[in-house]
C-alpha cells in the first residue's frame, strides 16, 4: 500500500497502526447503543460523547479511572467524530436497523481496530458447526504477530475476538464455541459495500472482499442485499449479466478522494 492510498484511507477514518481496542475489550456493543441512546444527536462532537462517559457516567462504571479507560478504549475503536465518513455512516445505519447492530459495530471495528481486522479470514475460515479453539486462535495471533504478545495477553486478546464474533452471531456458546452462520441486514450490506469502496475495490471483485465476506453469505445473497440496500438508496448497485456497479449515493457527500465533499 502506498503512502498516498494510506492517507487516503485514514481520512475515511481507518486506523492502519498496530494495536487495538481488542487489546483490552470487545465491540462493545451493549455501551455503544446506551452511548447513542444517550447522545441521540448525529452531528454531536466527539467531546459530547467523552463527556457522556466521563463527567455524566451513562454507562454506569463504577470509577473516574474507569470511565476514563472505557472512553479511551471505545472512542478509538468507533471515532464518535462526525467529520469522520465511517462514524458518520455507522451513526446512520445504527438508526436504521436494530437488528443489525453488532455487525454494524464489527464492520467498523474492521475499519478502525487493527487486531480485530486480522481475526477476519482465521474466522471466516472456519466453517459452519466447526468447534473454535481459544488456543488455536492464540496461535494465529501468534503467527500474525510473532512475540508481540505476552502469553496473558494473547489469551486476554482471543478471548475478546471470540466474544466479538459472538456477538455478531459468526460464533456461539460460552465456554466453547461453534462456528455459525450470521445473519446479516440490508444495512449491513450497504454499510459494507461503501467501506469496500472506500479500500479500493471495484465491481463484482469488490463481493470477494474480507469486509463483504464478513457478512458471511454467498456472493449472489450478497448482491441481492445489495439489490435491496439500492432500492432504500444506501447503495448505488447496477448488474448487467457479469457488469457490476457499486457505488457510494451522493446524499453521504462522501469523496473517494478521501474524507467528505
Amino acid at each position: 500500500m502506498t503512502e498516498e492510498e494510506k492517507l487516503k484511507l485514514e481520512k475515511f477514518g481507518f486506523r492502519l497502526s498496530r494495536g487495538g481496542g481488542h487489546s483490552a475489550r470487545t465491540i462493545m456493543v451493549e455501551e455503544l447503543q446506551l452511548l447513542f441512546d444517550y447522545v441521540d444527536d448525529p452531528e454531536a462532537s466527539k467531546q459530547s460523547y467523552l463527556d457522556a462517559i466521563i463527567v455524566e457516567n451513562c454507562l454506569g462504571k463504577s470509577s473516574q479511572s474507569g470511565r476514563r479507560i472505557t472512553s479511551e478504549i471505545i472512542s478509538t475503536m468507533y471515532g464518535f467524530d462526525p467529520n469522520i465518513p465511517i462514524f458518520r455512516l455507522l451513526r446512520f445505519f445504527w438508526s436504521k436497523d436494530i437488528d443489525g447492530r453488532a455487525l454494524l459495530a464489527a464492520l467498523c471495528a474492521f475499519a478502525r481496530d487493527p487486531i480485530f481486522r486480522m481475526s477476519v479470514p482465521y474466522i471466516l475460515s472456519i466453517d459452519v458447526g466447526v468447534q473454535v479453539s481459544r488456543e488455536v486462535l492464540e496461535a494465529f495471533i501468534e503467527e500474525q504477530e510473532p512475540g508481540r504478545y505476552s502469553t496473558v495477553t494473547r489469551a486476554s486478546v482471543a478471548k475478546n475476538i471470540n466474544a466479538s464474533w459472538t456477538k455478531t452471531g459468526h460464533l456461539s456458546g460460552r465456554g466453547i464455541k461453534i462456528r455459525t452462520q450470521a445473519e446479516p441486514t440490508v444495512a449491513n450490506t450497504a454499510y459494507a459495500a461503501i467501506l469496500a469502496i472506500m479500500m479500493g475495490h471495484r465491481g463484482r471483485a469488490l463481493f470477494d472482499s474480507d469486509i463483504i465476506r464478513m457478512l458471511d453469505v454467498s456472493v449472489g445473497r450478497a448482491m441481492d442485499l445489495a439489490q435491496q440496500a439500492s432500492e432504500k438508496g444506501w447503495l448505488v448497485y447496477k448488474r448487467i449479466g457479469d457488469i457490476v456497479e457499486v457505488g457510494i449515493p451522493s446524499q453521504f457527500s462522501i469523496s473517494l478522494n478521501g474524507g467528505s465533499l
